[in-house]
């Protein structure tokens, strides 16, 4: 556990490969025994579609691993929701860090004062933020069997209901 936390908020946190490597494991088979914990969470779809109704580009921007997210996508079904997906990985930076956002921006252009980012993660949040990030939303029940999280000073949902107009 000591190794696992001095990694947190790190690239190496979130890979696959790294962490493989370290306690020379099959990551990927295990991600993959317990695959039928992913769900989505409820009213995503609904606001994705209702995002896309109001013309809304949607992008995923995760720190997860792209095998991970690969998993997650097979899984789920999400993919053609989505106009772009990106992991931090491709970057070089977790989304913790506040330059990653000028990486992600090289990459998919975006405007800061217009740009809505919804995240479960306080220290991402932050570094959004720091970054000029106008709109921030935080995810209290990103995982449904859990109870909600504290979300400190940010507008915050436990049900993506609560962003669907009406």
């Amino acid at each position: 556990m000591a190794r696992y936390h001095a990694r947190a908020g790190s690239l190496d946190w979130y890979s696959v490969d790294f962490w493989e490597t370290e306690l020379e494991l099959d990551i990927m088979r295990l991600k993959e025994e317990v695959s039928q914990l992913i769900a989505v969470n409820p009213n995503v779809i609904e606001f994705l579609a209702a995002a896309r109704a109001l013309g809304k580009r949607i992008a995923l921007v995760t720190n997860a691993h792209h095998r991970s997210l690969t998993l997650k996508m097979a899984k789920t079904g999400l993919r053609p929701l989505f106009d772009a997906m990106y992991t931090a990985h491709e970057f070089g930076l977790p989304k913790e860090d506040p330059g990653f956002w000028e990486r992600l921006r090289a990459a998919l252009p975006f405007d800061p004062a217009a740009t809505l980012l919804i995240d479960d993660s306080l220290p991402v949040l932050d570094s959004a933020r720091l970054y000029g990030i106008a709109h921030l939303v935080a995810v209290r029940r990103p995982d449904t069997r859990q109870p909600l999280k504290a979300t400190g000073d940010y507008i915050a949902i436990a049900d993506f209901a609560e962003l669907l107009p009406g």
